[in-house]
């Protein structure tokens, strides 16, 4: 069966914030200082507003990770860019397709600089990246994409 990427809308913010509580349990940093609460995620996602947005990937209804692609009024002409996959939907290509889509929706947008979300010593996201930068010149180019630490916070204050 095909998986679906869509907008997420405040109907997944339970389903995001499960993925989220659920990748605050393992061993390797996230970019997550803290679990969300539905309310959190719906308000996060109600936040981006146009400028920004929150992608899922799922399959019968059941969302198996997402992305977010974040503006900063502060610097117009950037966005950040973060995927999460639930662990047993890693390596198969849907954080990939996330990113396709994300990249699509932010050149649409205009942005000329993506930012990533690299937790500290986390050398899985740096590979997964990595990769993703290589795509921004495919889909937008003339973009630049940077690789900053960012070492916790809450996600979605950047907006």
């Amino acid at each position: 069966m095909a998986v679906d990427i869509r907008r997420a809308t405040k109907a997944d913010a339970a389903q995001i914030a499960e993925i989220i509580a659920e990748l605050l349990q393992e061993p390797t940093p996230i970019a997550f200082a803290r679990a969300q609460t539905t309310e959190d995620v719906e308000q996060w996602i109600e936040r981006q507003g146009e400028q920004g947005a929150i992608f899922v990937v799922g399959e019968r209804g059941r969302i198996m990770g997402f992305a977010a692609v974040d503006f900063n009024s502060a610097e117009p002409d950037a966005a950040t860019f973060g995927a999460w996959i639930r662990a047993q939907h890693r390596r198969q290509g849907h954080g990939t397709a996330l990113a396709e889509h994300s990249l699509a929706f932010a050149r649409a947008k205009g942005y000329r600089r993506i930012k990533a979300r690299l937790p500290q010593d986390n050398d899985a996201a740096l590979s997964y990246l990595s990769s993703i930068g290589a795509l921004v010149p495919l889909f937008n180019p003339g973009t630049s994409f940077e690789l900053p630490i960012y070492q916790g916070g809450d996600e979605g204050d950047d907006a």
